[in-house]
């Protein structure tokens, strides 16, 4: 079952974010791990960021998160002050225009 994220940067910023994917995704951010098969991010209203995506199944994400997510925001320097407040789902509805 495909499974959903938010990960909520409180005090993130655009720059740090690039930093961040830099080294986290394939071919320098321009790809999406394995596993991943949407991922969107932006600005928060109250000053923070955020990144939302979708994974084919919880497995891809949790060895995504504790192989290369957590590991990579503690590396990159100009990157994120720490971990972001998580919330994962079940993803049971997926539609686009």
């Amino acid at each position: 079952m495909a499974y959903g994220i938010i990960n909520h940067f409180p005090d993130g910023t655009q720059e740090q974010y690039e930093n961040v994917v830099k080294v986290v995704h394939p071919d320098e951010g321009a790809s999406l791990p394995e596993g991943q098969t949407f991922h969107i991010a932006g600005a928060t209203d109250d000053g923070g960021w955020v990144v939302i995506a979708l994974w084919d199944e919880k497995a891809s994400w949790e060895r995504f998160r504790d192989e290369t997510l957590m590991p990579g925001l503690e590396s990159v320097s100009g990157g994120f002050s720490g971990p972001p407040e998580h919330t994962g789902y079940e993803v049971r509805r997926q539609r686009s225009a």
